[in-house]
């Protein structure tokens, strides 16, 4: 196992922090509101940093999403690549890859996914699909959806061109306004073609591995981003004529942040690492999303409570990381849920095991 990060790996991350860095600003953030930063998604799009996914695999998106998390951009970057660029490049067919890939890699095209399947979404005899998804995000900007029916068979159903108004024919989308802000929207299909992808549960159970692994990931910078700030403030805070940071409480407080985000982290590069090695990972990529969760709870927590009164300022820049870091919590499962599964799958594979 090694997490040693290659030189196209390195190279990816180092652009994508400066891009991010450069133009995720606090006042662009609060411009963007609850949408998506256009600017900055065609910026990241001209540098080749969705196209370079498909070369610098599962771990080199998890250090993208990381530099994205330390910031809280709000560009679809997870959902686009990881239900649609790796989710075509691995499962879909030479034709399916020649056509949907190019619009995915420069960004004409933005994806995202309607997971974890609910059991909402079934398809009729006749092929159509027909259901409702209460939220799918970054929704009101994409041009394709990937669903799931009930038999977890996944498709993929055409929307409209980001910011048309015109949807396509029985797709509706409703603007959703969630914790974070991540441009949601609520899916009605009725009567929608999609298009078949993969070979039904196995594939997508891989899309769920790798979408728990890629938000993981994204929640390791969002906590990582929220320590920075709390860090930075209770070292240039002074209270009685010493630091904050010089508190014993603070400091403990901050020590448990720290330890709770590389626990994000480690988890979610073992998951992407076998992801890349072509191993079994569905288990870590369950206790990579069990510590996003739990974890990543905690962590955006102490880094509001550590700011002091400045953490109760909505406008605070800290306080995007605490909705995102509350949004991740509960995007692919709370920790309960996931933990169940979790222990459900481990049951499982000691049953066989034993037989």
């Amino acid at each position: 196992m090694d997490f040693t990060p290659s030189e196209e790996q390195l190279a990816a991350r180092g652009l994508a922090a400066r891009i991010f860095g450069d133009l995720s600003t606090h006042e662009r953030l609060t411009a963007a509101g609850t949408g998506t930063d256009a600017e900055l998604w065609k910026e990241l799009c001209a540098a080749g940093l969705p196209a370079a996914v498909e070369d610098i695999g599962l771990l080199g998106l998890v250090l993208l999403l990381e530099e994205q998390g330390r910031t809280t951009a709000q560009v679809p970057f997870a959902a686009t690549c990881v239900y649609g660029l790796l989710a075509v490049a691995e499962h879909g067919t030479p034709e399916q890859c020649e056509r949907l890939l190019p619009g995915l890699r420069d960004g004409t095209a933005v994806a995202t996914g309607a997971f974890p399947a609910r059991r909402r979404v079934h398809i009729a005899e006749d092929g159509a699909l027909y259901g409702a998804v209460p939220w799918v995000p970054w929704l009101r900007d994409a041009t394709h959806v990937l669903v799931a029916d009930t038999d977890l068979a996944l498709w993929i159903v055409e929307a409209s061109a980001p910011g048309a108004e015109a949807r396509a024919a029985g797709v509706t989308v409703e603007p959703v306004e969630t914790t974070a802000p991540w441009s949601a929207g609520r899916l009605v299909l009725d009567g929608v073609r999609g298009e078949r992808l993969g070979n039904g549960p196995e594939a997508y159970a891989t899309v769920l591995a790798t979408a728990r692994t890629a938000f993981a990931g994204l929640q390791a910078g969002v906590c990582a981003g929220s320590l920075a700030r709390a860090v930075h403030h209770t070292v240039t805070r002074e209270q009685f004529g010493r630091p904050l940071s010089t508190n014993q409480g603070v400091l403990l407080r901050a020590a448990d942040a720290h330890m709770d985000t590389e626990a994000i982290r480690v988890t979610a590069y073992e998951a992407a690492w076998r992801h890349d090695a072509r191993r079994a990972c569905e288990a870590q990529a369950l206790t990579a999303a069990w510590w996003a969760s739990e974890a990543g709870k905690r962590v955006v927590h102490a880094g509001q409570h550590l700011h002091g009164g400045t953490g109760a300022d909505l406008d605070h820049p800290v306080h995007r990381h605490f909705l995102w870091g509350r949004q991740l919590d509960a995007y692919l499962g709370c920790g309960s849920e996931v933990l169940e599964e979790l222990g459900l799958l481990l049951a499982g594979r000691a049953q066989g095991d034993a037989s």
